[in-house]
This record gives C-alpha cells, structure tokens and sequence, in this order.
C-alpha cells in the first residue's frame, strides 16, 4: 500500500494512491453490479471485470457520492442563509476527460450505473459532447472537417448554454444527439428532467476559457463542474489501443452499408494499421498532445491506466 504526495514533500496540492491503497478504501461495500451488466457498458477493447470495477470505480463511487451529499447539504445552508424558502437543490455535474480510445466513454457510463445504484442520487444523466459538434456540413465549410474533435469543432457556446442551463436547476434541458455510424450530429435530443447528477463525457470539457473579444476572460464549461474524472495512460498505449479498436471497428461496425468508414471494411489488416496509424498520427495524436493533455492538471481527479487498461494509480486534488 502506497500513498504518495507527488512533488516536493508536502506542499504538493495533490495526493497519490496506488492501486493496493485505493481498493482498501472500498471496504466491505458490497459488489453493486454484475459481469452482465459491466459487459453492456464496457467500450470496443475495453478490458473491464468484476475485480476491476470493486477496486477502482466503487471506491471512486463512494467518493462522489459523499461529496455529492455534502454539497447537497452546502447548498441548502446556503439557500437558508439567503433566506429562499423550500430550496430546489441543482444537479451535481461531473465531467470526464480523456483522448479517444483511452476508455472515458466506458468509465462514464460505468460510473452513470455505480450512482443510480444510491437512493440518494438515483436519476443520474449522461451526455456526451459529441453532441456539441459542428454538423460535418458547416465544418466542411470552415475547413474544420479533418480537425473535427480539435476545440474549434465545436459549438462552445451552445455547450457552455447547456452547462448553465443544467447548473441553473432548470427543470427541463435538452442535448443534441450524435451519431457514431453516420458520424454527424442527428436531429434527435436527449431530455433532462431534474436529474440528481449529470456526467459531461468529452475531449475538451477541461479546456480553460478563453479571452473573449473586447478582451475580458470568458468562462469554461468546466467552470460548472462540481467533480471532474481525467482517465490517463502514456501516448504511446493510447495510440496502440486506437489502432486496436480500428480493426475491430472494420470487422463490426465499418461493416454496416450505413457507416460513414464503410470505405474502410474491405482493407486487409496491413492496410488497416497503416490508415489507423495515419489517422492517429494526423488527428488525434496531435490533439491529444495540443489540446487534451495539457487539461490533465485541472481534473479533480486522474486514473492512470497501464498498458493492458487497468488503473494503476489514482491522484486526487486535495479540498
């Protein structure tokens, strides 16, 4: 059992837990879902099983749940002190972070079921901000298309609308849908009624703000989370994973007459690597060093991944 403080002794505003330290935090809780249940939400590659989820989400479960009830407990005291009656408590937003084929998408929706299973918090939420990204037709236009998932291929403001919208406690909030077969946004949406805790899954919701126009600072989406989930691991094991999920993605989904890489279902494997690799190298490579890494140190809290996606560490900022 390890606990560490990264950086020079004590003054580090961070705390380290190895895997061992970090699972003993569970305790006796009782394993709340089943191989069943973590195989449906488990990602393309994924490597996710019982002993993984009790010594690594559940303890991270228990984590957000009780800062979910002392923030819920902040708020009504301070709804009384501003003397407003029968206080409407606002949803606790989470985002979470991370490059492409690094398992966020698989650990938001793990952990949407962990904290449905709590009385308290049971209307839990998910969007993903694939939503939020220009339709391919206008960033056809702005010559975005081969930079889509970079910053600029995204609505900000609308993201950022929907983020306050949420945060405000409006009882009602809509999210735009997206498509991973056609690869675009859809004219579907997803209804938010009152939920206890929202998950915001993407690339860039740790983005800083950026300085507006006239010069004053803007604001961030991520200036309205309550907890933020980096999931991390070395370039070089993320880039293997994608090139991992490519080929799977071309015997499975690619497949579908549908699918906007159905271009890509007929390569032989040698030419599957290659246009993965090219990809990766071209795209999200790039942004995942630009743009996403460099967000890492904002999260409230990182999951380092090892190479065969097991969580070896846990590093949490301190309050």
């Amino acid at each position: 059992m390890s606990v560490t403080q990264p950086g020079s002794g004590d003054t580090s505003p961070y705390v380290e837990l190895d895997r061992s330290a970090w699972a003993d935090l569970a305790g006796d809780a009782p394993q709340p879902l089943t191989q069943d249940e973590i195989d449906k939400v488990r990602g393309l590659g994924d490597e996710l099983d019982l002993e993984e989820v009790r010594q690594v989400y559940l303890p991270l479960t228990q984590l957000i749940s009780m800062r979910v009830r002392f923030a819920g407990a902040l708020y009504r005291s301070t709804e009384t002190f501003l003397g407003r009656p029968q206080p409407q408590r606002t949803p606790y937003v989470i985002g979470i972070a991370g490059s492409v084929a690094v398992g966020k998408s698989t650990t938001a929706r793990l952990l949407r079921e962990l904290l449905a299973k709590h009385d308290q918090h049971s209307n839990v939420q998910l969007v993903t901000t694939d939503g939020f990204l220009l339709p391919n037709a206008e960033l056809e236009r702005r010559g975005l298309l081969e930079r889509k998932g970079f910053p600029e291929s995204y609505d900000r403001k609308a993201l950022l609308r929907f983020v306050m919208a949420v945060k405000s406690g409006r009882e009602e909030v809509e999210a735009p849908v997206y498509s991973h077969l056609t690869y675009d946004r859809t004219d579907e949406t997803v209804q938010l009624n009152r939920p206890d805790i929202v998950l915001v899954e993407g690339l860039n919701v740790l983005q800083p703000a950026r300085t507006r126009g006239d010069g004053r600072p803007g604001l961030a989406i991520s200036d309205f989370f309550d907890f933020s989930v980096y999931v991390d691991a070395t370039r070089r094991d993320i880039r293997r994973w994608y090139v991992e999920r490519f080929l799977r993605l071309r015997e499975t989904a690619f497949r579908d007459p549908e699918s906007y890489f159905t271009r890509y279902s007929g390569l032989e494997e040698e030419q599957a690597v290659a246009q993965a690799g090219l990809l990766w190298d071209s795209i999200n490579g790039p942004n995942l060093k630009e743009n996403i890494e460099p967000t890492r140190g904002r999260a409230t809290l990182v999951l380092r991944k090892d190479a065969d996606h097991s969580v070896r560490w846990v590093r949490l900022r301190k309050l």
